[in-house]
């Protein structure tokens, strides 16, 4: 069995019966759907009640920050105490696109993983040329599990996380040619750290790379991280299912 651990199949362009029944005729068993924006929310309680494998997050991520205020965090708290939202996320830093409101990105960052220590949710971490900004917040303020999404640092910086107790998830990139850094993290950080996702209906992994993303291409990911391992894909799906299932909180 494979868990995508991030996936926005949620998205209008996504036919969710669809990617579902391939994600199931890939051994993907379960998803789980990131909160990007307020807008986004009700699309995601309405997917997770209506299908037993799909599991939902709320969060704003930090692109979005300036959508935030009381009323997207009362929100946010209140859906959180669903039984299917198993984390609060997408949140973090994400310093790629405009730096001009990154203290906003940080007063908002801090502000959600206060509501997943409140609460005792997960947090489902964006960060993105943030490394040490985000690393000192979640140090300093994060009382609950961390995962590392789309994990874009060095494996020094990884070695870091994952002393702090963070776990790390790997999508796509890891499969492209050029991606030495990725392909370098995942090789020498141990499976009980990791985790897989596809970021759909982005980062398409090799051999797909160029079309849309979707959960049943995480079995590619797998893939690529056992041949970097060298071990059978067999291991990376046993370890990083088990990952995830305690780390969310689900049943196998």
């Amino acid at each position: 069995m494979l868990i995508d651990t991030h996936s926005h199949i949620d998205f209008e362009e996504f036919n969710i019966e669809e990617v579902i029944e391939n994600a199931r005729q890939n051994g993907v068993e379960k998803i789980i759907i990131p909160g990007v924006e307020p807008d986004t929310f009700d699309r995601i309680i309405a997917a997770i009640e209506k299908y037993d494998c799909l599991y939902g997050a709320v969060g704003v991520h930090p692109s979005e920050a300036k959508k935030y205020n009381d009323e997207v965090e009362l929100r946010i708290k209140e859906l959180a105490k669903h039984e299917k939202i198993v984390a609060i996320g997408e949140v973090g830093l994400d310093y790629y696109w405009d730096k001009s409101f990154n203290d906003l990105q940080k007063e908002v960052f801090i502000k959600q993983i206060e509501i997943a220590n409140e609460l005792g949710k997960p947090l489902i971490v964006h960060e993105r040329e943030a490394h040490a900004d985000a690393f000192e917040i979640l140090k300093n303020y994060a009382k609950t599990k961390v995962l590392m999404h789309c994990f874009s640092g060095s494996l020094e910086f990884a070695q870091t996380c994952v002393k702090q107790g963070f776990y790390i998830a790997f999508g796509g990139v890891v499969t492209f040619k050029n991606a030495k850094t990725p392909k370098n993290v995942a090789q020498n950080i141990d499976l009980s750290h990791l985790m897989l996702e596809t970021d759909a209906p982005y980062l398409t992994p090799e051999p797909h790379r160029g079309k849309r993303n979707e959960p049943a291409y995480v079995r590619f990911v797998a893939r690529q991280i056992a041949e970097l391992k060298g071990i059978d894909v067999d291991l990376v799906e046993e370890a990083t299912t088990k990952n995830a299932l305690e780390f969310f909180g689900l049943k196998g």
